[in-house]
């Protein structure tokens, strides 16, 4: 059995909530390199490269 976790973000417009979360479910293991690697480059072609791990919300 896993432990479950609820986490709450609460932040301002545009404080990064949904990247640290994003970040935080990579490096948790919850997504894989190839999916980040994926969002990042979508990101970019949009301009918007920085924004790689919020897309995986």
């Amino acid at each position: 059995d896993k432990t479950h976790l609820n986490v709450v973000v609460i932040g301002h417009v545009d404080s990064g909530k949904s990247t640290t979360t994003g970040h935080l479910i990579y490096q948790c293991g919850g997504i894989d390199k190839r999916t980040i690697e994926k969002f990042e480059k979508e990101a970019s072609e949009l301009g918007k490269g920085s924004f790689k791990y919020a897309w995986v919300l």
